[in-house]
């Protein structure tokens, strides 16, 4: 995993840093400064990816298990650490801080290494606050202070952080120096430099070492050469050594070009060698003594500095300002250079990497933990799953074959009970019907021959017949139709029940409704008495027409009368029916010439009734056709003023009923087929 990143770039970074080395403004392809850009990008490719699988391992646990569980609170933390570390990476940087006491050259040493004088400096106390100076890809440099977001003018610099200046910011104070990454190689490559006041003009060293510090990869301390290490730069050294492991410590012996007159030069950098060395073996302990000669070089600042102005300028150096075995001073800024790159390139990938990648491991190492327990969980509930799914198959199986046998049985037990129901509202018609009588005597209102309350008075009488034959069909009817339905469905639901367990026997239990089951017995009588047409005329019981309807019936009365023609009698309208005595008369004479016509029409045609009716006129005499035709006439009158309103209705109903029972009967078949087709 990302645990092998510092190993793989360490052994590529120690392949090239035996290369030789440069200072220009353009990167060359093998600089040990390379070797932090490459950890830095295989890192973030390898955080990346880390994110990613984390990401899915965290919907993957939230899908099967839910938020509340505890593996899931585990990895949800993983993300944030992985994404914070991602934006850690992209804001590391190498950074270097230099330290020393008041005008030993910090700032001349930073100049000369970006090769512009972006720094201010000179002789005396000039740098009064901390600089940092850092790349930018913009185009123009410019400044940014604690107490403002707002970027200044890189002009402003003096201003800020000159100690000559009335408008300087605090000791502690921190302004970042932006500057475009194009004008300077090391700026490019990540590097940041820091510049500190003097160690020498403040007793508040651990508020400065915890503020810039504690992230720094390389200290560099710049000494004068003119005097010996003092005890103040050491004790600075010593607490920052408390505080770091091993601190990656350079010691720049500037303005050496004063020694080039000097007669004991030589004894004097022996002497700066033996106690810087004996500093930081012995003191320090921060490196052999190998290594501790090649962590200390003798250099002019101000020499490189103005080597390197003139020589991007491409204007000649003035006379006087370079001194006597200025390349070999040259030459040793450069090799602190060569060095400075090794070492802040090798420290920046292991102070700013190895964390991560440790941490990197540690998150792999517990995901995997947790990814393999649920892989084992998730098999073996694959396998239980498999195991109920097979029983359940079989279960299901069953079921559906018991299902069935169930449905068929329940199947001709409905058809059963549907018979049942059929032949028992059919009885219970066919017997309403025969009582249909009764039915219509009950109905009582108003009767009148007139069209217009006759319409009403039939109106009225189907809906009485249509609900009370309801009624009565529904109150013989609906208990034994009922208890036949609950029955069946009783039936079918214990019978389900024996097939399921005990839990889902209570919930089916639970889910049928109490039979609730009422039978609609809809008989539509108005439509079916729609045609009935009554005859309430008055009829003499003993008239020729009334007997030989009697005894000849209705065919035959017409075949005699109209000798194959249907007979069409004069209609006589209802209403024109008088109730007074006075009309009497009138209508006797009405009748006789009736009986004279039909006498007379019958007479030709029967040769032997006339035969007979002359032996008895001349058998009992003229007197007793006169009694008997007195008699008759009687009679007639009796009848006639016997019918009334109430005969008038008493035919109607007589003949309603009968014409009603005869439509009832053909619909009986069809109504208790609906009531069946209900229950079913």
């Amino acid at each position: 995993m990302s645990g092998n990143v510092v190993t793989d770039l360490t052994q590529s970074f120690n392949s090239n840093t035996s290369r030789s080395l440069e200072n220009g403004h353009n990167s060359l392809p093998n600089s040990p400064l390379k070797f932090f850009a490459r950890a830095k990008s295989r890192s973030n490719d390898i955080f990346k990816g880390i994110l990613d699988f984390v990401s899915e391992a965290e919907t993957f646990l939230q899908d099967i298990k839910g938020k509340e569980n505890e593996e899931y609170k585990v990895i949800h933390p993983f993300l944030e650490m992985v994404k914070g570390i991602i934006e850690k990476l992209n804001r590391d940087h190498m950074k270097v801080v230099f330290f020393g006491r008041t005008s030993n050259g910090k700032s001349t040493v930073i100049n000369a290494m970006l090769r512009n004088s972006i720094l201010p400096s000179g002789i005396g106390h000039t740098t009064h606050c901390f600089l940092q100076v850092e790349g930018t890809e913009a185009s123009e440099g410019f400044l940014l202070t604690d107490d403002s977001e707002d970027p200044k003018s890189i002009s402003s610099i003096k201003q800020l952080a000159s100690a000559l200046s009335t408008m300087k910011l605090k000791e502690n104070s921190l302004i970042r120096i932006v500057w475009p990454n194009d004008k300077c190689r090391l700026l490019k490559e990540d590097v940041v430099f820091v510049d500190s006041p003097g160690i020498d003009i403040t007793p508040d060293l651990d508020s400065w070492i915890d503020q810039f510090c504690l992230d720094a990869d390389v200290f560099v301390l710049v000494g004068n050469a003119e005097s010996t290490l003092m005890q103040t730069e050491k004790n600075f050294f010593h607490k920052v050594s408390s505080r770091l492991s091993k601190p990656n410590i350079f010691i720049l012996q500037n303005r050496w070009d004063l020694s080039v007159d000097e007669e004991d030069a030589y004894e004097v950098k022996e002497q700066h060698y033996t106690r810087n060395t004996h500093f930081l073996t012995d003191e320090l302990k921060v490196a052999d003594k190998q290594e501790a000669k090649n962590r200390i070089f003798f250099i002019s600042a101000k020499e490189a500095l103005i080597s390197r102005l003139h020589e991007d300028s491409k204007k000649s150096i003035p006379t006087g300002s370079l001194q006597k075995k200025f390349a070999e001073r040259l030459s040793a800024f450069e090799n602190f250079e060569t060095a400075f790159e090794v070492c802040i390139s090798r420290s920046a990938v292991q102070t700013k990497f190895q964390t991560h990648s440790e941490r990197g491991k540690k998150i792999i190492a517990d995901l995997k933990k947790i990814m393999m327990r649920t892989h084992t969980d998730c098999s073996k509930a694959c396998e239980d799953q498999f195991h109920k799914r097979k029983e359940t198959i079989d279960e299901l199986s069953y079921l559906d074959k018991q299902l069935d046998l169930l449905t068929e049985e329940m199947k001709q037990k409905i058809e059963n009970t549907v018979e049942k129901v059929e032949k028992h509202v059919s009885f219970v018609l066919n017997e309403e019907i025969k009582q249909l009588s009764a039915l219509v005597d009950d109905f009582c209102t108003s009767f009148h021959p007139d069209n217009l309350v006759m319409s009403v008075y039939k109106k009225e009488l189907h809906n009485h017949i249509e609900e009370g034959l309801g009624r009565n069909v529904q109150q013989r009817c609906s208990s034994e139709v009922h208890q036949q339905v609950e029955n069946t469905q009783k039936e079918i639901t214990d019978r389900l029940a024996a097939l399921l367990k005990d839990e889902e026997r209570a919930q089916l239990n639970n889910a049928l409704s109490p039979c609730n089951f009422e039978m609609s017995y809809k008989l539509d009588c108005r439509n079916l008495c729609s045609e009935f047409e009554e005859d309430i005329q008055f009829r003499f019981s003993l008239g020729i027409s009334s007997l030989m309807h009697r005894f000849l019936g209705t065919k035959r009365m017409k075949h005699t009368l109209g000798g194959g023609q249907n007979y069409i009698p004069r209609p006589v309208n209802s209403s024109t029916v008088m109730s007074h005595e006075s009309d009497l008369y009138q209508h006797i004479n009405e009748v006789l010439m009736s009986v004279t016509t039909s006498y007379a029409i019958i007479t030709p045609r029967s040769t032997m009734g006339g035969i007979v009716a002359g032996l008895v006129l001349k058998v009992t005499g003229w007197k007793v056709v006169v009694a008997v035709g007195s008699l008759y006439c009687v009679l007639y009158l009796y009848e006639w003023l016997s019918w009334t309103n109430k005969s008038m209705e008493r035919r109607f109903k007589s003949q309603f009923v009968e014409y009603a029972a005869s439509k009832l009967r053909l619909i009986v078949d069809m109504t208790s087929f609906n009531c069946s087709h209900q229950v079913q």
